[in-house]
């Protein structure tokens, strides 16, 4: 462990939450190091000056001098005012309001029409497949690089059309 990584996981050290095996790696480089040992030292240092100090007690009357203070400024000062939005904000809110409304009712109505999407009808049928040529170095020079020549013969009836070029569609229509 160098320097810098002590003290980015210095704060985790002080704490006790880092894991065990970082607590032990933290306090081996403490040992061994002398400027991380007087930085360890004196946050310690300061954060027990820090948690003894005594608490701070306010007099019995600090409120009602505070509140006196804050009802003495003007209303330039003051924060606690009222928003009261502008007549265009007003219009603007309640344009919002009724687009989204009309858009509502909208998509709704479209959902809750009663209408059937009628599609002609459909016959599915398989196309008829050209018989390949096993042995056309046409159609072994179309396999994709680094599928075996054994698993592309035994997949050879599932293959997809798509894995065979245009040269071999060419060379079958010729033939």
């Amino acid at each position: 462990m160098d320097c810098r990584e002590f003290r980015n996981r210095h704060v985790g050290y002080v704490d006790d939450t880092l894991p065990l095996v970082e607590m032990e790696a933290m306090w081996r480089h403490l040992r061994a190091c002398s400027r991380c040992s007087h930085h360890d030292t004196t946050v310690r240092r300061s954060l027990l000056v820090v948690r003894n100090l005594p608490m701070i007690e306010p007099s019995p009357d600090f409120m009602a001098r505070l509140n006196a203070r804050i009802g003495e400024l003007g209303p330039e000062m003051r924060t606690d005012r009222i928003y009261q939005p502008s007549i265009g904000a007003f219009a603007a809110l309640a344009a919002g309001v009724a687009l989204v409304s009309y858009m509502a009712f909208g998509i709704a109505e479209r959902f809750t029409h009663d209408s059937v999407v009628r599609m002609p009808p459909v016959v599915a049928s398989l196309p008829e497949r050209p018989r390949l040529p096993v042995n056309d170095p046409v159609f072994m020079a179309s396999m994709t690089a680094g599928i075996p020549v054994w698993q592309t013969m035994l997949t050879m009836e599932q293959a997809p059309m798509h894995m065979v070029n245009l040269e071999l569609q060419q060379a079958s229509l010729t033939r």
